[in-house]
């Protein structure tokens, strides 16, 4: 957590985690070239490097999407899914090297402009093979140029979490930009059926991927429907149905509501952390305050506010125990309002 705007601190694990993705950066370049050089011995070097930039930069767009449905799939994931910002640097300066040689061999030798010549060079003659492609990763390149450049937790603090993840979400974007780039761009360079064969079988891996995740995590998006009372409260699940010190998340109103079991109390608040929309609910609670799993965020269950000297706050839901029975009132308080735990009724004592 931060209360400022500081630089970046690398702990083993960080340090790990970056070492083991440049590494394999590198490893990836030192084999593509090798091989390229051994099969292909008249390519020239500019042309090697061209592509060996251009095929790391999209395969590591694939890993980083696999990342977050891989995530909900699975936790041991997770890791990769708090460090994937330093994946999304790498792959726009890869990106950059691969555009920068594009433009030095094909656009910097005329007197056009060598943007300009980006998106006049190749004019569409009515074929698919004369689609021009590199407008596309022309596109592409400037959101991922913005994705890096707001990656830091400052611009996510300044343009707000729903701000800056809809901001990130270009990346899908920018993602069918680069299939339609490589793809047509191979269509008109190579015959081989390999090329657009790999090409579709990444993009049926993302989509896939992210099919199997959103279907796993369905469930949390079914509308609990009103209580028939009239205080207007829903009823939310069992109290037997929430592990101690942990949630079990609804979804009231259109929103995920992450309701905690804690020292014979229940408390509910927002399931999105105010840091990155991290998954509240899929924490626990340490110390006496709900910890994002993703980057370690807190917040008090009966307030939804961080401890200080933290400022962050989430919205926070009345919520009462009848029968065994946890209620909830769909109508969240604003973020930081404290709400009365409900105490769960001690069992009988059988004597």
């Amino acid at each position: 957590m931060g209360i400022a705007y500081i630089s970046v601190q690398w702990n083993r694990q960080k340090k790990f985690y970056d070492a083991v993705l440049v590494g394999g950066v590198a490893v990836y370049l030192s084999v593509f070239g090798a091989l390229t050089k051994s099969l292909f011995p008249f390519v020239t070097d500019e042309i090697m490097l061209m592509r060996a930039f251009g095929t790391a930069a999209f395969l590591l767009l694939h890993v980083i999407l696999a990342i977050g449905p891989l995530s909900r799939l699975n936790p041991k994931f997770l890791p990769l899914l708090y460090n994937r910002r330093h994946a999304g640097v790498t792959l726009f300066l890869l990106a950059l090297v691969h555009a920068t040689l594009v433009i030095l061999t094909y656009h910097a030798g005329s007197t056009v402009n060598p943007i300009a010549s980006i998106f006049i060079s190749s004019p569409l003659n009515g074929a698919v093979t004369g689609v021009p492609f590199q407008p596309f990763g022309f596109f592409a390149l400037v959101i991922l140029f913005l994705l890096a450049a707001t990656s830091h937790d400052f611009w996510l603090a300044n343009l707000s979490a729903p701000v800056w993840k809809s901001l990130h979400m270009l990346v899908y974007f920018a993602y069918a930009l680069l299939v339609l780039h490589v793809t047509f761009g191979v269509l008109q360079g190579e015959t081989h059926p390999l090329y657009v064969g790999a090409t579709a079988a990444g993009l049926l891996g993302v989509v896939g991927l992210q099919l199997v995740a959103a279907r796993k995590t369905r469930p949390l998006d079914e509308e609990k429907a009103p209580d028939s009372g009239p205080d207007g409260f829903v009823d939310a699940c069992a109290v037997a149905d929430i592990p101690e010190n942990r949630a079990r998340i609804v979804c009231l109103s259109g929103e995920r509501v992450a309701i905690f079991k804690y020292d014979g109390k229940v408390s509910a608040v927002s399931n999105l952390c105010q840091h990155q929309n991290g998954p509240l609910g899929e924490g626990k609670i340490i110390y006496g305050c709900i910890t994002c799993p993703w980057h370690g965020y807190q917040y008090a269950p009966d307030t939804g506010a961080a401890p200080a000297p933290f400022v962050e706050k989430v919205p926070t839901f009345k919520v009462q125990v009848r029968g065994g029975r946890v209620f909830v009132h769909p109508q969240p308080n604003p973020a930081g309002t404290q709400v009365e735990p409900a105490l769960i009724a001690a069992p009988a004592t059988i004597l």
